[in-house]
């Protein structure tokens, strides 16, 4: 067991000072994470909003993976909730970028907005944020081979966009 899953462990079991120790050891990921998932003006709602529902959700952790795996989960979850939101204000965006500047300056945060969900979840988690294919699995809940699949789609998609845009440039 890691330091970071005892950490949430003594926060279950009524250490007073536990869970901010748990938020000390892991709001540079979540930050990271929310920043390339999330609505990246409101990287620090998101953030909050993650550890608030993990205060919640506090008595829910098992330990069936890692404590750290379980936080990224709920920020997924946090980021999910702001980008169904936030999504048609993004495209529209884009169509308006791509209408009034065809100069081409390849805009990657933009880019990964085009991407499926899953497909960017799971790039963003391995190649983003470094994580094995393993640990992703463990944060996006499905298999090994769905997100090598997932991030193999996803390096093709953003392939084809770069060469859209640097087309219509």
């Amino acid at each position: 067991m890691n330091d970071i899953t005892r950490v949430l462990f003594a926060a279950q079991d009524g250490d007073p000072t536990a869970f901010e120790r748990f938020v000390q050891l892991t709001i540079d990921d979540v930050t990271r994470f929310c920043h390339y998932l999330g609505d990246r003006d409101h990287v620090e709602d998101l953030v909050q909003d993650t550890y608030l529902r993990a205060l919640r959700g506090l008595h829910t952790f098992r330990g069936d993976n890692t404590a750290k795996s379980w936080l990224l989960t709920i920020a997924r979850r946090s980021c999910a909730d702001s980008i169904n939101s936030q999504q048609r204000a993004r495209r529209t965006e884009l169509t308006r970028r791509h209408h009034t500047n065809h100069t081409t300056l390849v805009d990657t945060e933009l880019l990964l907005d085009e991407l499926p969900d899953d497909q960017r979840y799971a790039f963003v988690l391995t190649q983003l944020l470094g994580y094995r294919y393993g640990e992703a699995a463990a944060i996006s809940d499905c298999a090994v081979g769905t997100i090598r699949s997932r991030v193999s789609r996803a390096r093709a998609h953003l392939a084809h966009l770069i060469t859209q845009a640097e087309q219509a440039g």
